[in-house]
């Protein structure tokens, strides 16, 4: 620094001497720049170097006033200095910003060339009024040239002489020597400034990142913002707003300022001011003077009583997209500036993260409530087990059922609980690791000793991102029940109906051959009545067949037989049937097919089934196609119509017994059908599948293995 004090007492002498600059020798010349070189190579703080700058310009080309302004690498002001007679200048950022746009630095700049003006009340490029002291405008000149480093423009020098005409060629060559050597130390300085200014962010962030990061529970996460938020902005009130993700709205849900936190129970929507804006623009804002943007709203920007005149705002940021805004009101004791931004904006991407785990983690606890709750109040049980079988979690229901404690039930393993299908879930429950869930009957082996039917659906869950096994037991003892009562009473429908429903068709024969022949209205309602009772005849022989093909009983005679012949015989008997739908029946089948050995009345009675569920379901003037071919040791017959289709979650289900498709105008009936359909095809070693598309029509058909020698 004595060096420093040396400069200005060789300024003072300057003013009443000025400099003979055409008496500088070249050795002299070098030697002063060595000596500049050395002044300003010796400082790293940018504003000590601005003032070096400007007091060895000054001192060796005989100025009396000066100013530097310092641009970063996208050509904007971050810092300047202005030297007036002795006096230094302070906060001249924002004063030199117009010798920028329209005054002889702006000229400069645009330029990249040394502007010297002989006359500043005579050259357009002068802004009067350039200093504060100017109280008369009086004729000066001035020299201004740019620092440059590698062609890279980092600032503005400029000099000023009350006199005109003052600077002849020599100064100018002087003040660009000094330029060049200044523009390396300028650049220097400014990289050191931003480094310092990054690392008091970064060491602001990072303890704001420590403290808004503590919890996982959302109101100690805001008040984590704001306390940090506010200590390191140093503001007088701080207000945090976040985007609803159900209706869109900014609502306000937090406010501190110097005494207290409040987190606002009942969010209230923000409608305007510079929150709503920056969270609809996703742009930080930092606005030295509120009274003057239209973006400002009272009602929003003041809360508390404190009227807002200077304010940052910065939109909070997660995954890239705008959840809400953070807002900054009225600095304490320091200028806001845009490091404070750049600090606000870290602190609120920082939030961002922190706000959304806290969601996150309270939509998880809340789901797990509800999974708890869920799975207590369960009116099925429900066991969860690891890969083990060992039984992990066991709900209220589970312990009522199986008559064990829950203590119990934690030292089973499921298998001791009911009879597992094995052959279903597979060894180590592995078929359970495509995801779907399995469903099986069995028992459930209660601690009194009694066995309770039950319906098994297994799956594999993850809870805390654990594989598990849930197994939900269903009692099904009321429909076991059902089942038995509706089984006894169609075994004593079709039991009660044969024996009368033999006397009717034995009557029919008899009235056929007592009528007389040439009347076709007699001779159409004795047809229809042999169809119906035949149709009476099929169904209780399906019913009959059906509990003797689920008791494991063989089937009846088999015999050697044509499939061709089955299939015509049984659109015979559907030919009325379809005649009165005015349907068409096609044919796809070869000249020349092997035999099968098949019960015929069976086969031929699936083929009936089939031909009448396709005429039910297929609207009038339809075509309905039966075919067959052989495919290996097989024969194929099928059955296709123009219905409304099958979806796909029932082609397996309509096999069952006593199962229809719920579906608009369908036709009435037990659901034996496709039952007994199954059933017969499976007894003769066949297989019988359906494919079908929701509005697409249905193709049934079935497999039937070709007769050996």
């Amino acid at each position: 620094m004595a060096n420093y004090a040396i400069l200005r007492l060789d300024h003072e002498r300057m003013k009443t001497q000025p400099a003979d600059i055409e008496d500088i020798s070249t050795r002299s010349s070098l030697e002063l720049l060595y000596h500049i070189s050395r002044e300003l190579s010796s400082a790293l703080d940018l504003r000590t170097v601005l003032e070096r700058i400007l007091f060895l310009s000054m001192q060796n080309v005989g100025a009396i006033n000066g100013s530097i302004i310092v641009l970063d690498d996208a050509g904007v002001a971050v810092d300047s200095a202005i030297i007036v007679g002795d006096r230094i200048e302070n906060n001249t950022t924002d004063r030199l910003l117009e010798t920028l746009e329209k005054g002889l630095s702006g000229w400069v700049v645009d330029h990249r060339q040394v502007a010297v003006v002989e006359n500043t009340s005579l050259d357009d490029r002068w802004m009067p009024r350039q200093y504060e002291d100017d109280e008369k405008q009086l004729p000066k000149s001035a020299v201004s040239v740019p620092l440059l480093t590698h062609d890279n423009l980092v600032g503005v020098l400029t000099l000023v002489h009350p006199r005109t005409g003052f600077f002849t060629p020599d100064h100018v060559n002087l003040v660009q020597a000094i330029a060049d050597q200044a523009g390396i130390a300028v650049l220097n300085a400014r990289l050191y400034a931003e480094s310092q200014r990054n690392a008091q962010v970064m060491t602001s962030l990072a303890r704001s990142a420590s403290g808004i990061s503590a919890s996982l529970n959302l109101d100690t996460v805001f008040k984590g913002i704001l306390e940090q938020a506010e200590l390191t902005i140093n503001a007088q009130l701080v207000m945090l707003a976040l985007i609803d993700p159900q209706n869109g709205y900014l609502e306000l849900r937090a406010i501190k300022d110097r005494s207290e936190i409040e987190i606002i129970p009942a969010p209230s929507k923000i409608e305007r001011g510079i929150s709503r804006w920056v969270a609809e623009h996703d742009e930080a804002l930092y606005i030295q003077d509120v009274s003057t943007d239209k973006r400002f709203d009272s009602a929003a920007d003041q809360r508390r009583g404190v009227t807002g005149k200077t304010i940052l705002c910065a939109p909070i940021h997660y995954t890239g997209k705008v959840i809400g805004a953070l807002e900054a009101v009225n600095p304490k004791g320091v200028d806001f500036n845009q490091d404070l931004l750049v600090i606000l904006s870290g602190i609120a991407d920082l939030a961002g993260t922190a706000i959304r785990h806290a969601q996150l983690f309270a939509q998880l606890q809340a789901a797990h409530q509800s999974y708890q709750e869920l799975f207590e109040d369960s009116i099925d049980p429900i066991l969860i087990t690891d890969w083990d079988g060992k039984v992990l979690e066991a709900n209220r229901k589970a312990v009522l059922t199986s008559d064990y404690s829950k203590t119990d039930l934690h030292s089973l393993v499921i298998n001791q609980i009911h009879r597992i299908d094995q052959e279903l879930v597979g060894e180590d429950f592995n078929q359970l690791h495509s995801g779907e869930t399995l469903s099986y009957e069995s028992v459930l082996y209660t601690a009194s000793g009694y066995e309770v039917p039950i319906r098994v659906y297994v799956r594999e869950i993850h809870l805390d991102n654990i594989a598990r096994v849930q197994w939900i037991l269903r009692d099904i003892t009321e429909q076991k029940k059902l089942d038995t009562l509706r089984d006894d009473l169609t075994s004593m429908i079709y039991h009660d109906l044969r024996s009368p429903l033999a006397n009717v068709v034995s009557s029919l024969d008899l009235l056929g051959t007592m009528l007389p022949l040439d009347d076709p209205a007699l001779k159409s309602l004795l047809d229809i009545a042999m169809h119906s009772t035949e149709r009476i005849q099929r169904m209780t022989d399906s019913l009959l067949e059906l509990s003797t093909m689920e008791a494991g009983q063989p089937i009846g005679t088999r015999k050697q037989t044509s499939v061709l012949t089955l299939l015509y015989e049984a659109v015979e008997a559907m030919e009325s049937l379809v005649h009165n739908r005015s349907q068409i029946i096609s044919y796809e089948v070869p000249g020349r097919l092997p035999n099968v050995f098949v019960d015929q009345d069976m086969i031929r009675r699936v083929v009936t089934n089939l031909l009448e569920n396709a005429s039910k379901y297929s609207p009038q003037g339809s075509k309905i196609e039966v075919g067959v071919r052989r495919e290996g040791d097989q024969i194929l017959v099928w059955v296709e119509d123009n219905g409304p289709g099958i979806p796909a979650s029932e082609h397996e289900r309509i096999f069952q017994k006593f199962t229809r498709l719920k579906t608009e105008n369908a036709p009435k009936g037990l659901g034996l059908g496709l039952a007994y359909c199954r059933l017969a095809v499976q007894a003769h070693g066949g297989k019988i599948w359906v494919k079908s598309d929701v509005g697409a029509g249905s193709r049934f058909t079935f497999s039937l293995p070709i007769m050996t020698p």
